[in-house]
């Protein structure tokens, strides 16, 4: 048979068994339409017409894609998605659930028996480990849209993937608020590092994750393998490194900082919030993430909403009317992840209800996502709601009383203001609610959030003027 036809045929073969085991409708709507492309060693190639169909595909059917893979080509059976984008750029192409990322080579490190307390002289033995980089295909800089609120960090990020450990931007801190792609940003530099040199030992890993991960050691006795497993990572990124608190993991993180920035490894670390804002932080460890360079990423105006549309619907290989696009942009302003969830359910609406992308589903879909007057939020706007529901004057809340309803309505507003405004710092918020420190501001959320959980009186009052402040689209 020839080579060309092989992959033809191979998945002709499959299409029997999704056949006999799928809904005939589903079948001719899921996979009749799908089109082989190649077949090289055990990996088969597909073309399909969008994103979202490939992760519906994968959502509703990975099983017996799985079994009809391994069944046809064999148990190292991988498949690969192309999806072809209506515009000129090149195609995106997706490994399956199953399929390849990217990988580390194996290292060789030293491990301790568990029921041992390594000393000076208990001498490890060694082995050979592969460590998953933990890294999304999807989340690289060619995904990535440049505006003015994240070009200085895209450029860092480059900068950092070119010569690793060897900028000054080491390490790089990334702070912002949800959505806005700090995710993105650290895993792209992960991604562009492994691709330019594969023998470096690439790990992300989430600040919980992290602290997670010394506890199970330090429960199981074996500290000493995991400081020796962290030590040999070369590009380490830790996301949400807010997250990491606690004295014990805070110090072996430290350690592992120490050893890693001197022997001119490459850090990386995101976080909702600046360094000097975040709190219960040891300052020394505080001290070390300002070495390098912080980068804050800020809400996209609208023409960089719109550029990420506009990519993003040639990413999933649909066409949509500019004017729809640009309705999007305008109602969702807050950050990336509503906007683009925002058009992925346009998409979805329109694919699974057989619809055209208009302008009046456009408005049904976000009615249903995001309210219009919340991103007319400010902090004037709070502390006027605020005041006017217990109400006190504006100058009676910025004073330094020290009455209980005073205190509450003070703390309230600082809460709402951290959680409906973007962009806004404890610092900025401490300083416009009477001059308040930023940990004055953090202590007044966290007080916030408590009472709204025991409190069914208190949490109504939250409630009510959120509800003041965002009216629930109807």
């Amino acid at each position: 048979m020839a080579e060309l036809e092989r992959h033809i045929s191979v998945w002709n073969e499959c299409l029997r068994i999704f056949e006999q085991n799928v809904d005939p409708k589903q079948f001719s709507v899921w996979f009749k339409t799908i089109v082989p492309v190649s077949l090289e060693g055990s990996t088969l190639t597909v073309e399909v017409p969008t994103d979202f169909f490939r992760s519906y595909l994968e959502d509703a059917y990975l099983p017996i894609i799985k079994l009809a893979l391994r069944r046809v080509i064999g148990p190292e059976a991988k498949l690969m998605y192309k999806i072809h984008p209506v515009r000129r750029e090149a195609p995106m192409v997706f490994t399956a659930a199953h399929g390849n990322v990217p990988e580390n080579k194996s290292v060789m490190l030293s491990t301790f028996q568990a029921s041992s307390n390594p000393g000076p002289f208990v001498f490890p033995g060694l082995q050979k480990v592969k460590i998953n980089p933990r890294l999304n295909p999807a989340y690289c800089f060619e995904n990535m849209v440049k505006g003015e609120c994240n070009k200085m960090g895209i450029n860092a990020g480059v900068n950092i993937s070119d010569k690793p450990g060897k900028t000054p931007f080491n390490p790089l801190f990334v702070f912002g608020g949800p959505g806005l792609g700090k995710t993105h940003l650290a895993q792209a530099i992960g991604i562009a590092i492994h691709d330019a040199y594969p023998d470096l030992i690439v790990l992300y890993v989430t600040g919980n994750e992290f602290k997670t991960q010394y506890m199970n050691a330090v429960h199981q006795n074996k500290l000493a393998d995991f400081m020796a497993y962290y030590m040999r990572i070369d590009v380490l990124i830790v996301d949400d490194i807010h997250e990491l608190v606690g004295p014990a993991s805070q110090n072996a993180f430290f350690n592992i900082f120490n050893h890693l920035h001197q022997s001119g490894k490459q850090l990386v670390f995101t976080s909702d919030r600046a360094p000097v804002d975040l709190m219960n932080f040891e300052e020394r460890l505080l001290s070390r993430f300002k070495w390098g360079l912080s980068v804050e990423l800020e809400r996209p105006d609208m023409s960089t909403r719109l550029a990420m549309l506009k990519a993003r619907c040639a990413r999933e290989g649909v066409s949509v009317d500019e004017s729809v696009l640009e309705l999007l942009a305008s109602k969702i302003r807050s950050n990336f992840r509503e906007l683009e969830g925002a058009l992925i359910s346009l998409i979805a609406s329109a694919t699974l209800c057989h619809e055209e992308i208009t302008m009046e589903l456009a408005q049904k879909v976000t009615g249903n996502i995001v309210s219009e007057e919340r991103e007319d939020v400010t902090m004037d706007k709070v502390q006027d709601v605020v005041c006017e529901y217990f109400n006190i004057t504006r100058e009676t809340l910025l004073s330094k009383s020290r009455k209980r309803n005073i205190v509450q309505a003070r703390q309230i507003a600082m809460y709402l203001s951290r959680n409906l405004i973007g962009g806004c710092s404890l610092s900025t918020i401490g300083m416009e609610l009477g001059g308040k420190d930023h940990a004055t501001v953090l202590h007044a959320c966290n007080t916030v959030s408590d009472l709204m959980s025991t409190d069914k009186l208190f949490r109504q009052y939250v409630s009510d003027i959120e509800r003041m402040l965002v009216p629930v689209a109807r």
